[in-house]
């Protein structure tokens, strides 16, 4: 028997193990299994190239659990080791010093394993003691046993010649009772191992039988060694890529298409790709893609390292020159892997735009599922734009498609505006904002269907890319100044009638918290009297900073609409008349006065005019003061006296209703009191 020492700088190697690991302690299993293939298909090499000439026998890996005995085996038929293999790979850890260790990899975990040859040691993180019984292939090599009891100390005997491979057994130590559990084993075995190449068997197969579940003799075997990546596309079917997405995602509805992977040069990468049918939530969707190194699982965190909008797809991605069992930030600064990213996204955008030339049917039909999907690559990566221009697709309130270049052909007779700006009707909901749609409809314009979770970031982000156009919702204007093509009427309402008629309908608007600001417009008589926009801005700034969930300046200022009159709808002119016969003789009174004291004030104004505020007598600014007070007076006496008239004026609020309810605002206890005044106004 040999006893010695491992070999390291130092002894706190398996407190340094079990600390920096813990995090990710799990990751012991897929460890020993990845050796235990590594082991197997060394093996399978050597009897290819004719250095192995022995029977191969039964290759399968077996993963046993003793809970009396409280150990954990995994078992292969491998190349094994001889005893100076064991010295060599076991016994020789090559560290500088703990702390540079410590100092250099503290914030890695995840860099420790494999990294730096460590595979094997991950198992310390679980275990008070570690055996390994190996038998090389080597005919006149003897067997080896190891043990080690988690401190530099380790044994090293010969053993008689026995079955070929490697047994490494695993005593657990009292934290890590759960790998006991048949439950969490399968758990690990499903997650990390998969589809590794060897088969793997873990218990035996269980069925029914009597009421119960009984084992039989037959391997349980837990991996699928030829997974559907690794074939060549022409030998799957599409019944094929939708049963495996069914085993990597058992609930998910069916994908709408796929990419198959399959690319040798300049780097080796396989694999699939799943457009999955996106609901209205994007970070449900992420973490759906399986990292793989030679059919090793590595991560389902791809962020960073695939493109941001590459981790709405689901599936697989496998390459021996991603590097296994490194942390995420090396993965991402690591030159093949970016070179890989980009690489998929030029096949996805193949992809997409094959279907979209070969099949332009069925990429419309599927369009309201892609689409978010293609807005997201669009606005995060800019060759993605750039390839997607040809392809992306507007629809519109007919459920017609258009691409860029098409729609554009289509509107930019009708939709240029007076500066030459062709405007993008659109709006994002069809029965809410119904009434201005069809009013744009009238005008000869065409209307887009904007009811996307991105739309709103994605207007704004076309806006940057096409030239001399805009988009502009058709509820943000009245439609003549959405598309203002200097078709200017003339107003039947005079300026003072315009002023005198503001604090009439600001008597009857809501009391609520949003703001409204009268304007009038001279339209055509056949146009609606009110109407209530939005500034296309100020939503916009809204709908972002709702979508993103971050607060902002536009997030505090109150929700603020414009009310705008038409000045030469009939009804409006009636109210006008209305106001006039009521009131002006005391409005004309109240002007006469305010003319008077505005002369006044003006020639206070010019008193001042070359003085400085100090040369100015107390008894002028006490003067215009007075002036000032008297002229708010009666302004303040004015709009008092118009809002009074205002609120009794059914035609008035009747007329506001009416556009409120054009504009989904008009509900509750307000939507019952205009039926009950439609009615009272139609007897």
């Amino acid at each position: 028997m040999q006893k010695g020492k491992i070999n390291v700088t130092t002894e706190n190697i398996f407190p340094i193990i079990k600390k920096f690991l813990y995090s990710d302690h799990e990751i012991f299993l897929r460890e020993l299994i990845s050796n235990a293939v590594d082991a197997t298909q060394k093996l399978k090499t050597l009897a290819s190239i004719g250095e192995y000439k022995g029977e191969m026998g039964d290759l399968t890996i077996r993963v046993d659990v003793n809970k009396k005995k409280k150990t954990l085996t995994v078992t292969d038929a491998g190349v094994g080791m001889t005893n100076e293999e064991v010295d060599k790979y076991i016994n020789q850890i090559a560290f500088s010093s703990a702390e540079d260790f410590l100092e250099k990899y503290k914030n890695e975990s995840n860099a420790i394993i494999g990294h730096f040859g460590l595979g094997f040691y991950s198992s310390f993180m679980v275990s008070d003691k570690v055996e390994i019984k190996t038998h090389s292939w080597q005919e006149k090599a003897k067997g080896v046993a190891w043990s080690c009891d988690g401190s530099p100390e380790f044994t090293l005997e010969e053993l008689d010649k026995g079955p070929r491979g490697t047994e490494i057994t695993l005593h657990l130590d009292s934290e890590s009772k759960e790998f006991l559990e048949e439950s969490k084993i399968s758990e690990l075995l499903e997650k990390y191992c998969k589809f590794l190449p060897v088969e793997i068997a873990f218990g035996k197969e269980k069925e029914w039988k009597d009421g119960k579940e009984v084992k039989t003799g037959k391997d349980n075997i837990i991996n699928d060694t030829k997974p559907l990546w690794t074939l060549p596309p022409s030998e799957a079917k599409d019944e094929d890529y939708n049963e495996f997405y069914r085993r990597l995602y058992p609930v998910a509805e069916k994908p709408l298409f796929n990419i198959h992977l399959n690319v040798d040069y300049p780097f080796n990468l396989t694999g699939i790709l799943y457009f999955p049918k996106i609901k209205n939530n994007i970070e449900i969707q992420k973490n759906k893609i399986q990292l793989y190194s030679n059919q090793v699982f590595v991560t389902d965190s791809v962020e960073g390292i695939v493109p941001e909008f590459l981790t709405l797809l689901h599936g697989v991605l496998d390459s021996p020159d991603i590097p296994l069992n490194v942390s995420r930030s090396f993965l991402q600064s690591d030159s093949n892997v970016k070179k890989i990213s980009s690489h998929i996204t030029k096949k996805v955008a193949d992809r997409l735009e094959d279907i979209f030339k070969n099949d332009r049917e069925k990429f419309e039909q599927k369009w309201d599922d892609l689409k978010l999907f293609i807005e997201y690559g669009m606005m995060s990566d800019e060759k993605f734009h750039d390839r997607a221009e040809k392809f992306v697709l507007l629809k519109n309130m007919e459920g017609k498609y258009f691409t860029l270049e098409e729609y554009e052909e289509l509107i930019k007779k009708e939709q240029t505006d007076k500066n030459k700006t062709v405007i993008y009707l659109y709006a994002t909901d069809k029965a809410e904002q119904y009434s201005y749609i069809e009013a744009a409809k009238a005008k000869g314009y065409d209307v887009l269907l904007m009811d996307g979770q991105l739309d709103t970031h994605f207007l704004n982000h076309m806006e940057s890319k096409l030239k001399e156009s805009r988009f502009a919702r058709v509820d943000s204007d009245i439609i003549d100044r959405l598309i203002d093509k200097e078709e200017a009427r003339e107003s039947k309402l005079t300026s003072e009638q315009q002023a005198d008629l503001t604090p009439v309908f600001q008597s009857q608007l809501p009391g609520h918290e949003m703001s409204y600001f009268v304007s009038y417009e001279s339209l055509g008589e056949e146009d609606h009297p009110v109407m209530i926009t939005q500034s296309e801005f100020m939503r916009r700034m809204k709908d972002m900073e709702e979508m993103s969930g971050q607060a902002s300046m536009y997030g505090n200022m109150p929700v603020s609409y414009n009310l705008v009159v038409n000045a030469n709808h009939p009804l409006v002119s009636k109210i006008a008349e209305q106001t006039e016969k009521k009131l002006g003789k005391k409005l004309e009174e109240l002007r006469s006065e305010k003319k008077g004291l505005s002369e006044e004030q003006q020639l206070l104004e010019k008193a001042k005019e070359g003085k400085k505020e100090e040369e100015v007598l107390q008894s002028e600014k006490d003067q215009m003061e007075d002036v000032n007070k008297k002229l708010g007076g009666l302004e303040d006496k004015r709009v008092e006296m118009l809002k009074k008239h205002g609120k009794g004026q059914k035609l008035v609020k009747q007329l506001i209703d009416l556009a409120l309810l054009a504009n989904n605002q008009l509900k509750g206890e307000e939507l019952a009191a205009f039926v009950k005044r439609s009615v009272d106004l139609i007897k």
